[in-house]
């Protein structure tokens, strides 16, 4: 399978099936498709269809970081959802458009970009119908800025998660009822619809995984005191505190979820590098899915 071929569908040169305001065209398997959402005209988002999937297929959405590498994303991981049977979708958040996508939202009265969360759940529901997919449970997963993304979007919306692995963030949501989002879980007045049921987030399984190497600060990582007081000064750190803290507020709850954290090997703060030395694609996946020993997905 060549990864790295990348297909645009669009509707002069597919096939359509149903009606045209659903879009829902024959689409190519075993190739990354670059698509544009139908709900939003100069949305883009790549998709790979296994060619072995069972019908009801499980959705694996990755998300990029602040380089907006989301084809990257999606060849790295088309290999292990061909393996696994699962959808790929992997969104990209141009910063001009998304410059607070990590947040899901921002109270600023002068940000009139578009919710990423709610794109994305556009764009899932418009793969749902095009591949009939099982979008009810999703599996994310993020690096650096789009772990903030995906762990911050599990919070907000568990009933749409099954598992999430969140890759190197640069610092999270707390489960601290005391302090305002996006440090804690307390609402904020300027965005009703951003709130949280501790009871249900915290039963969701997430992992945490970040480069062995990944200790140096560099320019993206935030250096605020506030932020270094909660949760640490580098990845690694903040990665520890956040699964420490997601399980102990499990345990005030009578949950007994897993939460874990990884280090990879040899790895720094690259997406590239931590798939390479680190084996991260493996990790995701065995986290999300289970080992490939397992006899299901034989």
């Amino acid at each position: 399978m060549d990864s790295d071929h990348v297909v645009r569908i669009a509707p002069g040169n597919a096939q359509p099936v149903l009606r045209r305001e659903a879009q829902d065209y024959v689409l190519q398997s075993g190739v990354v498709l670059d698509r544009t959402s139908n709900q939003d005209d100069d949305q883009q988002y790549f998709l790979y269809i296994p060619r072995k999937r069972g019908a009801s297929a499980s959705v694996f959405i990755s998300v990029h970081g602040i380089s907006g590498n989301a084809h990257e994303h999606a060849t790295q991981f088309s290999p292990f959802a061909e393996r696994y049977g699962v959808v790929l979708i992997a969104p990209l958040f141009p910063r001009e458009r998304f410059p607070d996508y990590q947040r899901l939202a921002r109270c600023l009265p002068q940000n009139k970009s578009r919710r990423a969360d709610h794109v994305l759940q556009r764009i899932v529901a418009e793969v749902g119908i095009l591949t009939g997919a099982n979008t009810s449970q999703l599996y994310l997963f993020g690096y650096s800025g789009g772990g903030q993304f995906v762990h911050r979007y599990a919070m907000v919306y568990p009933s749409q998660v099954a598992r999430y692995v969140v890759g190197a963030a640069g610092w999270y949501t707390f489960p601290d009822t005391a302090v305002n989002y996006p440090r804690g879980i307390k609402p904020r007045a300027g965005l009703p619809d951003i709130q949280f049921d501790p009871c249900r987030f915290l039963a969701i399984p997430a992992s945490v995984l970040v480069g062995e190497r990944d200790v140096r600060a560099g320019t993206a990582l935030n250096t605020s005191p506030r932020i270094e007081q909660q949760q640490g000064a580098t990845r690694l750190e903040r990665g520890r505190r956040w699964v420490h803290a997601m399980t102990e507020a499990a345990k005030h709850y009578h949950l007994d979820t897993r939460f874990d954290f990884h280090t990879l090997p040899d790895s720094g703060h690259s997406f590239r590098r931590s798939m390479k030395r680190g084996n991260m694609g493996t990790v995701v996946f065995e986290r999300l899915f289970g080992s490939e020993t397992d006899p299901r997905l034989k």
